[in-house]
């Protein structure tokens, strides 16, 4: 019994990795789609979100069937919890890249966002694909100290959304209200991608040391 519960157990990490590592690629298509007016590769990223959401109800039903067949105290609860939390984090992080290559469709054929912007957004989307990458490792090889770089990452980001805003609040601003609205969206999208890789990891150092993570 044992041994099936560890073998269940890996099951639903392998799942978590998938699903870090779906939510990364998606949000790189996303990235593309949004800089280079590529219908295709939005189109790919919002077909796609529909086999992430399913992977995240895989680990859903997996944990459920666990608890309700193992009843797993201490630190298996404790992994059984974290996953939990982490699929949440990590779907959400697929909806973002969604939100991502839509808004890139809705503008086809320009591209969503003005030449002035490409640089920060291109920045912003480095720093999302970076802390979705260690996400996929922390979780596949459970590491505090990169689990816990991700906060200094994040800090990155919200730099870069803020000199995002010091662009869009400029008395010159050329391009009116809509491609204002447009860009401040993506701003968020990007930034909430990377709270909830900080939120992922947070439940990684949690399920390492049994102690919530202080940032």
């Amino acid at each position: 019994m044992r041994d099936e519960f560890r073998a269940d157990l890996q099951t639903v990490s392998q799942l978590l990795v998938d699903l870090a590592e779906d939510a990364r690629a998606a949000m790189r298509e996303a990235t593309k789609a949004l800089l280079t007016a590529d219908r295709a590769a939005a189109e790919n990223v919002i077909a796609g979100d529909a086999e992430l959401d399913q992977t995240y109800r895989q680990v859903e039903e997996r944990v459920c069937d666990l608890l309700a067949r193992q009843a797993p105290v201490a630190s298996d609860l404790r992994a059984m919890i974290t996953a939990l939390h982490v699929a949440a984090d990590l779907e959400r992080m697929g909806d973002l890249a969604d939100h991502v290559a839509k808004t890139a469709l809705r503008r086809h054929p320009s591209p969503a966002v003005p030449a002035e912007l490409r640089g920060v957004f291109t920045d912003m989307a480095e720093v999302a694909d970076r802390m979705a990458g260690k996400i996929a490792t922390v979780l596949a090889k459970p590491d505090v100290d990169l689990a816990a770089e991700l906060e200094r990452d994040d800090d990155a980001m919200d730099d870069l959304h803020r000199s995002l805003f010091a662009v869009l609040l400029r008395d010159d601003w050329p391009y009116g209200v809509e491609t204002a609205i447009d860009a401040t969206l993506l701003g968020r999208f990007y930034e909430r991608f990377a709270d909830h890789s900080v939120n992922a990891g947070e439940h990684v150092i949690y399920l390492i040391t049994g102690e919530a993570a202080t940032g």
